[in-house]
C-alpha cells in the first residue's frame, strides 16, 4: 500500500508540475520517454516467466506485479508496467489492463490470461505462457544465429565485387586501350558493364531500394499482392518446406495452448488468425473458422485448406474423437517443431556453401574474362 500512495503521489506531482509548463517542449520529457523506445519481446518473456513463478508460489497478482515493477529497469517496460500495477490493484482484471498496451500484450496473451483468470487458474495459464514464449524466442534466436555467417558472408562478397568493378576493371580497360587489343566477347562484357555500373551507380543503387521499398509497401497495403507473395513464398525449394512446416507449428502451438487454457475454439481460431502474419494461412484459419462457425468439425476444413498434410488433419481428427484436441495439437507443434530445427540447420548448411560457390563463380568470370586479353598482350610482347 505504501507503494502505491508512493507512485500516486508522484503522478500527482507530475500532474501539477505538467500544468505549470507548455506540452511539447523541450523540458518535457516525461511524456517522451513514456512513450518512446520499443520494448524488446525478450524483456516480455522475462516478465511472463517470473510473474508465473511467483503465481506459483502464491504471491498475489497485485504485489507480484509491484515486485516485478520495482526491480525492472527504467524505460519504457518499467511505465507500462506501472500503469498496469495501478490498474489491478483498482480492481481492473489483469487481462484488460495487459489489453490496454497491445503494442506490448498482443491479443494472444490477454486471451490466455483472462482464460487462466476465468477458470481460476491463472498461475497454470502463466507458466504455459512463460513455456510457449520461451519456445518461440528460441526458435527465433536459432534462426537469427545461424543467419549471422551467411549474412557476414554476403556483405563482405559485396564489398569485394563493389570494389572490383568500381576500381580493379577500369584500370584493366586502359591497360587494353593502350596496347589496342581486341577484346573478346566475354572481357567487352564486363567492361561495359563495369562502366556502366560506374557512370550510372545511382540506377544500380537505388533500383533494388526501390523495389524492396514497393514490396514491402503493397506487402502491408495490398491484400492481394500480400497473398500472392506469401503463396510464392511457399514455393521456393528448401525455404518453402521451412516456412510451411514453420507455419503449421506455430498454429498447432498457439492454437493448442489456448484450447488447453479453456478459450473456445471460434475465439482461439480468431485470435491464432490474427497473431499470424502469412495471409495464406491467414485465409486458410479464416476458412476454417467459417466452417466450424456453422457447426462442423475441425479436420475436415483443415485438410481442404491445403496448408495442413495429412498427418496434421488425422491427428486433429483423433483429437477431436477423443476429446484431448489440445494435447494432439501440442504434439504436432512438438514433432514439426523438430523438423524445422533439422530443416533450419540444413537448410544453411546448404545456403552456406552456394554462397561461396557464387562467389567464386564471378570472381572466376572476372578472371577469364581479364586474363584472356593479357595472354594475347603477353604473347604479342614476347612476339616482338
Amino acid at each position: 500500500m505504501a507503494k502505491r500512495i508512493q507512485r500516486s503521489a508522484k503522478s500527482t506531482q507530475q500532474a501539477s508540475s505538467a500544468k505549470a509548463r507548455p506540452t511539447g517542449g523541450a523540458g518535457d520529457t516525461s511524456a517522451s520517454s513514456a512513450k518512446g523506445g520499443r520494448v524488446k519481446s525478450d524483456l516480455i518473456t522475462d516478465f511472463t516467466v517470473q510473474l508465473a513463478t511467483l503465481s506459483e508460489a502464491g504471491i498475489p497478482v497485485v504485489k507480484a506485479l509491484t515486485i516485478l515493477e520495482g526491480q525492472m529497469r527504467p524505460g519504457r517496460f518499467k511505465g507500462i508496467l506501472a500503469e498496469v500495477t495501478e490498474d489491478v490493484a483498482s480492481g481492473t482484471p489483469l487481462s484488460e489492463a495487459l489489453g490496454k498496451h497491445p503494442a506490448c500484450f498482443d491479443t494472444l496473451y490477454s486471451s490466455m490470461v483472462r482464460a487462466g483468470e476465468a477458470g481460476g487458474v491463472l498461475d497454470r495459464i502463466l507458466t504455459r505462457l512463460a513455456a510457449f514464449r520461451e519456445k518461440a524466442a528460441e526458435i527465433r534466436g536459432k534462426v537469427i544465429g545461424a543467419m549471422i555467417y551467411p549474412l557476414i558472408l554476403s556483405m563482405v562478397a559485396g564489398g569485394v565485387i563493389t570494389a572490383v568493378i568500381l576500381f580493379v576493371i577500369p584500370r584493366f580497360e586502359e591497360l587494353f586501350q593502350s596496347f589496342n587489343v581486341e577484346l573478346p566477347q566475354v572481357t567487352q562484357v564486363l567492361l561495359d558493364s563495369s562502366t556502366f555500373a560506374a557512370k550510372y551507380w545511382y540506377v544500380v543503387v537505388g533500383l533494388p531500394v526501390i523495389l524492396l521499398v514497393s514490396h514491402f509497401a503493397l506487402l502491408k497495403r495490398n491484400d492481394g499482392y500480400r497473398h500472392g507473395a506469401h503463396g510464392l513464398l511457399l514455393k521456393i525449394p528448401l525455404l518453402g518446406s521451412l516456412v510451411s512446416r514453420s507455419m503449421i507449428a506455430d498454429f498447432s502451438r498457439t492454437f493448442g495452448t489456448l484450447i488447453e487454457a479453456g478459450v473456445p475454439h471460434l475465439d482461439a481460431l480468431a485470435i491464432v488468425r490474427d497473431a499470424t502474419a502469412n495471409e495464406v494461412l491467414i485465409r486458410g484459419v479464416e476458412a476454417i473458422r467459417r466452417t466450424v462457425r456453422e457447426g462442423e468439425g475441425i479436420a475436415r476444413p483443415m485438410g481442404e485448406s491445403g496448408i495442413f498434410d495429412d498427418l496434421v488433419t488425422n491427428m486433429v481428427e483423433v483429437g477431436e474423437e477423443t476429446g484431448n484436441l489440445d494435447g494432439m495439437l501440442l504434439k504436432v507443434a512438438d514433432a514439426y517443431e523438430r523438423q524445422v530445427d533439422r530443416q533450419i540447420d540444413a537448410f544453411f548448411k546448404v545456403l552456406e556453401p552456394l554462397l561461396l560457390i557464387l562467389m567464386a563463380v564471378f570472381v572466376g568470370f572476372i578472371v577469364v574474362a581479364l586474363f584472356m586479353p593479357l595472354m594475347e598482350i603477353m604473347n604479342s610482347i614476347s612476339g616482338a
